[in-house]
């Protein structure tokens, strides 16, 4: 799959997340991921693993965002399953984030320190960016973004090591074919 492609799919899926929730219509984020994961997961060689992936950002998404929702950190305008939980939308979120590791994130693997300070600025990033859009609100800024840099600073090299180790379970023919078409599109 083409990194800017997916890279541009991600981006859109964000905005119907984020912009769907700040305007009463929660469910049409989740049915942008669940079109755009449809497209990814047809494009991979290995649509299995790459669903484990997924499923982890998922579980590891929903983990998160509820710490921060329960600490009373962040709120969100709607489409919460239980006032403790994240929304339904935000895990669909972390669900499209997911399908850029393997793709338009893939330059990051092995590159944990990088993955590191990526996290501990793009998430917290993300976050206000999602706060000006009105997809979710601070109750303690500092509190917030200091959790949101801390987390996602653990989160991001966990997510891209995770990456790694399911492509491992892959067929080393698929590796080297997955391998040079990334190299390929690095050098395009």
């Amino acid at each position: 799959m083409n990194m800017f492609i997916n890279f541009a799919l991600f981006q859109v899926a964000w905005f119907a997340c984020v912009l769907g929730a700040a305007h009463g219509v929660p469910w049409l984020g989740p049915l942008v991921v669940t079109a755009v994961v449809a497209y990814h997961l047809r494009r991979v060689p290995e649509p299995r693993t790459e669903m484990m992936l997924l499923m982890l950002a998922a579980l590891i998404g929903l983990v998160f965002d509820s710490l921060l929702v329960s600490a009373g950190w962040l709120t969100y305008p709607a489409g919460q399953w239980h006032p403790l939980l994240a929304p339904y939308w935000i895990v669909a979120m972390w669900i499209g984030f997911a399908t850029t590791l393997n793709v338009s994130m893939a330059w990051l693997k092995g590159r944990s320190y990088l993955a590191f300070v990526l996290g501990a600025f793009g998430g917290p990033l993300a976050y206000l960016g999602g706060a000006k859009l009105g997809g979710v609100s601070f109750t303690d800024t500092t509190a917030a973004l200091a959790a949101l840099a801390m987390g996602w600073a653990l989160i991001m090299p966990l997510l891209m090591l995770a990456a790694q180790q399911l492509e491992k379970r892959r067929p080393a023919a698929e590796r080297r074919v997955l391998t040079t078409a990334a190299e390929s599109q690095g050098h395009a």
